[in-house]
């Protein structure tokens, strides 16, 4: 058996019985897959993991706390043996054989009359791999077609879907994008980006690729936001698949609500990819944690595009003012000094640490530390430009352990 090649097939699971015999790690590994096939699982062991315990304890599968004994298999279509004992791994593997079972066997792939091969999914698409009985180079392969299929450099893969994606990009560096959001990026006729995207990713972009730089769009008699949402819908209706490429995540001060309704209210189709926020990964980014144990319970993210004394102003600072969390404020580099004035007004100490995080997670990332008393003045000594996120709280003095 060894000199012939395995023959490959997807089995249909859902609603049939498939044994497992053995608790351990094997199990643990394979059993999410067996229970995301729908498969009605029997698993016999007299113990197993903590994560196998629990698949057990939300009824995902059914246990039953013994040994293997001969007739466990009876009536199941597909088993796996996975047991630490030799005897009870050839007596199940037998009894197997003997009913026709397809039967995988961890401890001997030769005594096996089936092979598990490294697997991967993909929007829809199952990838399996086999090669022999060498489990590390299926699994480089895999790896490898998994990834081409997500970023889409298996360019044959590339569906065409026409629509709108409004896509988080992240905060900065290109390998935060999401999975998702890089696949989409890759299967995109045109692209409309923002200042603050991740600019490196529009270079991978095939050229037949139209991108479209959203502070340039020619605006006559719409505002900024209407122009876009009008770019957006004439290129969908052009039958096109169409990213918005938005810096962060769409709905944190991204307006991809808006571009939303404005989509719905077109009849257009469309996906929202969220993206890591630039509130929680900037900081981290630069050494700080938005929360920590005994430092800060909570944490608040506010805008500050428009200052305290501003009518416009939805923020009700005289109350951020009195919390003990951890204050984030983006868009507020122009408007730090007159914040944090009105936070010291309203009672925080005006010695409360503050760490501004310009272009963060970016190789022109740089921090600069202050007070609430010193940060207006700091900003502006030290020539702090937007993007930049503002840290506010004891959090920021919780250093790194030193490398040893």
């Amino acid at each position: 058996m060894a000199d012939t090649p395995a023959y490959p097939v997807g089995l249909r699971l859902a609603g049939r019985r498939v044994v497992v015999v053995g608790g351990g790690q094997v199990a643990q590994r394979r059993l999410p897959a067996l229970i995301a096939a729908g498969a009605d699982i029997l698993l016999i062991s007299p113990s197993a993991t903590p994560s196998v315990d629990a698949m057990a304890g939300t009824g995902e599968i059914r246990w039953e706390r013994r040994r293997y004994q001969d007739g466990d298999l009876e009536g199941a279509w597909y088993a796996l043996v996975a047991t630490r004992d030799r005897s009870a791994n050839d007596a199940a593997s037998a009894e197997a054989e003997r009913a026709r079972i397809w039967c995988v066997r961890a401890d001997d792939a030769e005594a096996a009359t089936a092979w598990t091969p490294a697997t991967g999914r993909v929007e829809g698409v199952t990838v399996a791999v086999l090669s022999g009985n060498d489990p590390r180079r299926s699994a480089a392969v895999r790896d490898a077609v998994v990834e081409g299929l997500r970023d889409g450099s298996l360019t044959a893969a590339r569906p065409h879907t026409p629509g709108v994606s409004l896509v988080g990009g992240g905060p900065g560096d290109p390998d935060l994008i999401t999975v998702r959001g890089r696949r989409l990026l890759a299967e995109a006729d045109v692209v409309i980006a923002d200042r603050l995207g991740p600019r490196d990713l529009l270079d991978e972009l095939p050229p037949h690729v139209e991108v479209i730089d959203a502070a340039k769009i020619p605006y006559g008699r719409f505002m900024a936001q209407e122009a876009i949402n009008e770019a957006l819908i004439e290129h969908a209706r052009a039958g096109k698949a169409v990213v918005r490429l938005k810096g962060g995540d769409p709905y944190v001060f991204g307006r991809g609500m808006e571009e939303l309704q404005a989509l719905a209210e077109a009849g257009i189709a469309c996906t929202v990819v969220p993206g890591i926020s630039s509130s929680i990964s900037v900081p981290g980014a630069a050494g700080i944690p938005v929360t920590h144990r005994g430092v800060a319970h909570e944490f608040t993210v506010v805008s500050g595009h428009v200052g305290p004394d501003d009518p416009r102003s939805l923020v009700d600072w005289a109350s951020l003012a009195k919390l003990t969390g951890t204050l984030v404020i983006l868009m507020g580099v122009d408007k730090i000094g007159l914040i944090a004035e009105a936070l010291v007004r309203q009672g925080r100490p005006a010695d409360t640490a503050v760490a501004v995080i310009q272009e963060g997670t970016t190789a022109s990332q740089r921090r600069v530390d202050a007070t609430l008393a010193t940060v207006g003045e700091t900003v502006r000594a030290q020539e702090v430009r937007p993007p930049a996120v503002i840290v506010i709280g004891d959090v920021v003095k919780v250093h790194r352990p030193a490398a040893e």
